[in-house]
């Protein structure tokens, strides 16, 4: 059976996209079938770390919460090149970026239930053995399910006062859900911070595992969403730390 895996933060701009889509990576190096949902709708963007353009997306997770497809449809083989023999694969399932798709989300929503079918439906049809949930940030009906279904959730935060704060709420809440395992990943980490005290703080705060402290990089910021980082810097310490988490899920 696969594994699903929800990456969530309390709050935006942690990097909780980057690191979905970064440990995708890594899995499908190691030749692992995995799958990666972009369900955050009102803000969607891990296409692009992919470089699929939004021309390419003939349907997406919206088409198929509206009923317009089957799951199937929104389904696109990222990495690698599909004239690769690598057995490791790479899919995703994208949120609408058009506009009008955005406006009715905000403004009619969807049925949340669908959610849960369409992840089931994905895995079997590919199948995967790694199901990858890209969050909304905060806490709404979605976040709740995608929580709820997940056998593992990555709890994204930074070394700020109010992340800390949000994210006891998320793990909280998370707990009142009975998610299997929850592991903690401290993000964009100045070079300046003492790791292992950020560890310990983190674990005594929320009672929880640090799966990796991530240090903040120049060198990810450089390439600015244009690129997948551990594989273009497999030898940069970022990379090394998305490995950790990769293992350290793995393991569970």
């Amino acid at each position: 059976m696969a594994k699903i895996i929800a990456v969530h933060s309390f709050r935006g701009g942690t990097g909780k996209s980057n690191l979905a889509a970064n440990m995708a990576v890594v899995m499908a190096k190691e030749g692992m079938r995995v799958g990666i949902v972009d369900t955050d709708i009102q803000s969607p963007g891990i296409h692009i770390l992919f470089g699929l353009d939004g021309d390419q997306v003939k349907y997406s997770l919206n088409d198929f919460l509206w009923g317009k497809c089957d799951i199937e449809d929104t389904v696109y083989n990222v990495y690698p090149e599909k004239e690769s023999q690598e057995p490791g694969r790479v899919y995703l399932i994208p949120s609408s970026l058009k506009a009008c798709d955005i406006a009715r989300v905000l403004q009619y929503g969807y049925d949340v239930h669908l959610l849960r079918e369409g992840f089931l439906a994905v895995i079997n049809s590919l199948p995967l053995e790694c199901l990858i949930i890209d969050t909304h940030p905060g806490l709404n009906e979605e976040t709740l399910l995608s929580i709820a279904v997940s056998d593992v959730l990555l709890i994204v935060l930074r070394p700020d006062r109010q992340d800390y704060q949000g994210t006891g709420v998320t793990v909280e809440v998370s707990r009142q859900l009975e998610v299997p395992e929850m592991l903690m990943v401290v993000n964009k980490v100045p070079d300046f911070y003492n790791t292992a005290e950020i560890i310990d703080k983190v674990g005594k705060a929320y009672y929880c595992k640090v799966a990796a402290v991530i240090p903040h990089s120049d060198d990810m910021m450089a390439l600015a969403s244009s690129g997948i980082f551990v594989d273009q810097r497999p030898e940069h310490p970022v990379s090394f730390a998305m490995s950790e988490i990769v293992k350290k899920v793995r393991h569970i």
